[in-house]
């Protein structure tokens, strides 16, 4: 009985969970995932707004972290190689950031991704 009663508590809290999911923020998400693990290529343009110039492009397969008044921007070029740009905000500059080409993204499954050597960190000894 009890057993039959945590389940159906569990399919509840599930379908509560999922209620306020629409599939425009699902395929957002899984988008978001997909560039954060450099599967995405992206254009990434800082703007200034007084003068109209583009002050840096960068392109890639790049994700990018915003903090307060900077913009960190992590790009993979190479198999285990990365270059990592901070770049900072101000009134008068700004960004934007492009996707080069279409991506596929499931609206009915998010997307997880485990990276084992994220869970068991390798060990450097000096």
């Amino acid at each position: 009985m009890l057993k039959r009663i945590a389940i159906v508590l569990a399919l509840f809290a599930a379908a509560v969970g999922l209620a306020g999911c629409d599939d425009a923020k699902v395929a957002s998400q899984n988008l978001s995932r997909a560039a954060d693990n450099f599967e995405i290529n992206r254009r990434i343009v800082f703007y200034n707004g007084i003068t109209g110039e583009y002050l840096l492009t960068i392109e890639g397969l790049c994700s990018q972290e915003p903090h307060d008044k900077r913009l960190a921007v992590i790009c993979k070029t190479g198999h285990s190689e990365y270059k990592k740009h901070w770049l900072g905000l101000s009134d008068n500059v700004t960004y934007f950031s492009e996707q080069m080409e279409p991506a596929k993204a499931s609206v009915y499954h998010y997307r997880v991704t485990f990276k084992p050597s994220v869970i068991i960190p390798s060990i450097d000894i000096r």
